[in-house]
């Protein structure tokens, strides 16, 4: 198997798609809006892959987050609110909070696992730092590390009640970025002491079974490398200070934060100590390049593979996903009261 998440370049797999990805075996896909017209149609293309395959836990992932940061969107699909929505109702009634973002990623859970998906990049533990570049924004689920673990250990456990595995990102911390990685690598010169306030909710949740990296260049850390081409961050930071020893994978390894070629860029975050190399854009000659650039998938890491997937479910229906969402809406309505 290759350690790499790919993406699709349609709502259906092409024939060149559908060849490459049986040889090459991928741990995984990732979808986005070009993949997800429709209800039925998106979940023929999850079984499709499945049958590829021949694994029913398949890595099916997708970055739902809600608010700006949601592929499946209304009408087809059910609006989710931004982190900052819980961060608000937290102030003034944390329990409700909480139990409101569970509900919310329960139901979340329930709609993707009905399509077929089974990993949600989410929740973002990044903790908010006045003036950063608004890339996280109202994404983050607050300023305090304990609050963030609360509400995203809520969200891990939401998302998990519905059969859907979260990832806890971007370790070791986006939350002081000053620039989008999308565009540019930025660099973050806080001491090490300061950035204990940064690492803490990843250390909270340290026990989550997969985990996504930050293209930050951390100067108290490694003056040379972006955390996910650091083996010292990784093995000293994320495996070491956090303690985290779930399913590492890299942020999209196509942001113009890195420099490289993208084979190049796999390699190098491959030997710095990350698992799985995460490719958006569904370009052939760049996922041929990345499956040419890295070794078979490790033991340890196909270990962690399967253990981050053990829980996974694909239903056929939504469940209790409407009384959910009405539970979520009746407790954010009380910050919103309050306003």
């Amino acid at each position: 198997m290759t350690p790499a998440i790919f993406g699709l370049s349609g709502p259906a797999l092409t024939e060149e798609e559908r060849a490459f990805f049986k040889e090459a075996d991928p741990a995984g896909y990732i979808l986005f809006g070009r993949n997800c017209e429709n209800a039925q149609q998106l979940r023929a293309l999850t079984d499709d892959l499945r049958s590829l395959h021949g694994r029913d836990r398949l890595l099916v992932s997708i970055d739902q987050e809600g608010g700006r940061v949601a592929r499946l969107r209304p009408p087809e699909w059910a609006p989710y609110p931004a982190g900052e929505a819980f961060d608000r109702l937290y102030q003034i009634a944390l329990t409700s909070a909480i139990e409101a973002a569970r509900a919310n990623a329960h139901a979340m859970a329930l709609e993707l696992s009905a399509m077929g998906i089974t990993v949600d990049f989410h929740p973002p533990l990044d903790v908010r730092q006045p003036n950063a570049h608004d890339v996280i924004g109202d994404r983050a689920l607050g300023s305090d590390p304990v609050q963030v673990a609360a509400i995203g250990r809520a969200i891990l456990d939401g998302l998990a009640r519905g059969g859907v595995t979260g990832c806890i990102k971007h370790m070791p911390g986006h939350g002081r970025s000053m620039t989008d990685t999308h565009k540019e690598m930025p660099t973050v010169t806080a001491s090490a002491e300061e950035l204990e306030h940064d690492i803490a909710p990843f250390r909270s949740l340290a026990s989550a079974p997969m985990g996504m990296t930050g293209h930050l260049l951390f100067t108290a850390w490694d003056a040379d490398n972006p955390a996910t081409l650091s083996s010292k961050v990784i093995t000293e930071i994320i495996r070491g200070a956090i303690g985290f020893d779930g399913l590492l994978l890299t942020d999209d390894i196509d942001m113009e934060a890195l420099e490289g070629t993208i084979p190049e860029r796999s390699a190098k975050a491959y030997a710095a100590g990350c698992d799985i190399i995460l490719n958006c854009w569904a370009k052939m000659d760049d996922m041929r390049g990345i499956v040419e650039a890295l070794p078979t998938m490790s033991e340890a890491t196909a270990t962690r593979l399967d253990r981050a997937l053990e829980s996974t479910q694909v239903r056929d229906d939504l469940g209790e996903a409407s009384e959910l969402l009405a539970k979520r809406d009746a407790l954010l309505n009380i910050a919103e009261a309050a306003a």
